[in-house]
């Protein structure tokens, strides 16, 4: 395959991924589908969301830091500006940007899962979930707000943990179609797309 195709074609599945992470960042935000959870509560203790949403991950990890280099990617692999050897050259160092993002976004999500939600007990709000909270399901219902809490930062979590998967392995690859693609073209020629 031609490394300009080849680029189109991870820069075209990169940028839904980023859209993807930044989305469920976002959601991350607001458990149970209430603001009350992020602003500032009466009794001084902040806001009642998981500490790992506060990093950011999936949107500026995930996100913006893939997002960018996605956009440049993909356009290497079109008739255009970055078409040639110095726009692969540039897509390396860009894919290198977003392997640093999908990282920092893989590592919050792991965390994120690891340590679960942030939510009230019987009394005390907090993160009661330091063990394995994974193996033992009825330990799900000591969190009594917000509501399905664990099963929802699990699931926004897990598809962050996916899709930075995904991004790491895609920009990965680009480093080494770039490098092709530096080496010897981009095998791009007019009416050929």
């Amino acid at each position: 395959m031609c490394t300009g195709k080849c680029a189109r074609c991870i820069g075209g599945a990169l940028i839904p991924l980023a859209i993807i992470s930044i989305l469920c960042n976002i959601i991350l935000f607001f458990p149970d589908g209430k603001t009350k959870y992020v602003t500032e509560e009466k009794d001084g203790y902040g806001p009642r969301i998981t500490q790992e949403v506060k990093y950011m991950g999936g949107l500026v990890g995930g996100g913006i830091l893939v997002l960018i280099p996605a956009i440049h990617i993909h356009s290497t692999g079109t008739m255009g500006l970055f078409a040639n050897r110095c726009g692969m050259f540039l897509s390396i160092a860009l894919a290198a940007v977003g392997v640093i993002g999908a990282l920092y976004s893989l590592t919050v999500a792991v965390l994120g899962i690891v340590n679960g939600p942030t939510c009230r007990g019987l009394i005390l709000w907090g993160t009661p979930f330091k063990d394995s909270y994974l193996n033992n399901r009825n330990l799900w219902s000591l969190c009594r707000e917000p509501s399905n809490v664990v099963e929802f930062n699990l699931g926004l979590f897990s598809i962050l943990l996916g899709a930075s998967i995904l991004e790491l392995l895609l920009c990965g690859f680009q480093m080494v179609n770039g490098l092709f693609g530096c080496l010897f073209g981009t095998c791009l020629r007019k009416g050929v797309l």
